[in-house]
């Protein structure tokens, strides 16, 4: 069966307010969760940036949902690090943890004043993470000098169960890069040209018959032009392509290109209705693709209104239609 996750957005909201959240949306039906790890949000409108790794634990333990993170090892980071904090919360709660990797944005990165690579240098910086992070969850002693060092860690605390590692894909070329190593593809929504061309080529590339994660970006409001305006307001900056998401320095800057956006644009990546049946036909058409996972991310704040009422009229007919 199909799981469809409520996303907790780090950047938008307190890490308290968070946890009431994800608690609601088990109640409400919801069958997994997901959510960001940045040192800083996207704008400043935003205003939050709770630390995802501690948050987790909390949640694990407070709903008997499974959870994936979002995480850029290499820079902000060191993987072994990753390694011990994923093997840690995979020996506690086995089976209902998964890390998803990517090369990160500038934007969180930049902070240990380091340079920001090219986005090929970025690439083979985390398939050396990968790498290191797998050989020590098998038990090995881990030295290593590339792009990131690692100086003879063995991580002793380990799961018995390792958790999957997934790699976060925006375009068709880097999916079916991750298709060769990662052990599931998670993207992003987008038009379903577009999404099924990211699915064909993380098959293309070795990922055939692994699982497919989605993470879905919309605006629900019984008030359209609320959900329209509220979205708008909250994540304006967030829809640019990847090589200009990865590359601004703060989150003024996103502000600053936000205010470009118009909203015909806006609309093509943040779902925005207040009607729930087109809501579900949308997520009907992701799940048609083979998604195994989808993950809800109600971009503007009325939480609580979302998670009610896609648990009542949307999640049912998700569930029945994929039992």
């Amino acid at each position: 069966m199909i799981k469809i996750g409520y996303h907790s957005s780090h950047e938008q909201f307190k890490p308290s307010e968070l946890l009431d959240r994800v608690k609601q949306a088990e109640q409400a039906g919801f069958t997994a969760g997901t959510c960001s790890d940045h040192f800083h949000p996207w704008s400043d409108k935003q205003g939050e940036s709770g630390f995802a790794w501690s948050w987790l634990g909390a949640a694990l333990q407070a709903t008997s949902l499974s959870f994936g993170v979002v995480n850029a090892p290499g820079q902000r980071y060191n993987p072994a690090i990753i390694a011990q904090a994923a093997a840690t919360l995979a020996d506690m709660f086995p089976e209902r943890f998964w890390i998803a990797v990517g090369t990160g944005q500038y934007l969180n990165e930049h902070i240990n004043g380091e340079r920001w690579p090219s986005k090929a240098d970025r690439n083979t910086r985390l398939k050396e993470c990968v790498d290191i992070i797998r050989a020590l969850w098998n038990g090995e002693t881990v030295t290593h000098r590339g792009l990131v060092t690692v100086d003879e860690a063995r991580l002793y605390t380990r799961p018995a169960i390792k958790p999957l590692i997934v790699g976060a894909a925006v375009t068709s070329k880097t999916a079916e890069w991750v298709g060769s190593w990662a052990d599931a593809l998670i993207t992003t929504s987008r038009p379903h040209e577009e999404l099924t061309e990211v699915v064909d080529a993380f098959r293309q590339g070795g990922g055939a018959g692994k699982p497919m994660f989605l993470k879905v970006q919309l605006s629900y409001d019984p008030d359209v032009k609320k959900a329209e305006s509220s979205a708008l307001e909250q994540w304006r900056g967030n829809i640019f392509p990847n090589s200009v998401m990865t590359e601004l320095r703060m989150p003024g800057f996103f502000d600053d290109a936000g205010d470009l956006v118009d909203v015909a644009s806006f609309r093509k990546l943040v779902r925005i209705s207040a009607d729930l049946n087109q809501h579900t036909d949308w997520l009907l058409e992701d799940l048609s693709l083979g998604f195994e996972q989808i993950s809800l991310h109600n971009v503007n704040r009325q939480q609580q209104g979302f998670i009610d009422a896609f648990g009542t009229e949307v999640l049912p007919q998700l569930y029945k239609q994929n039992v």
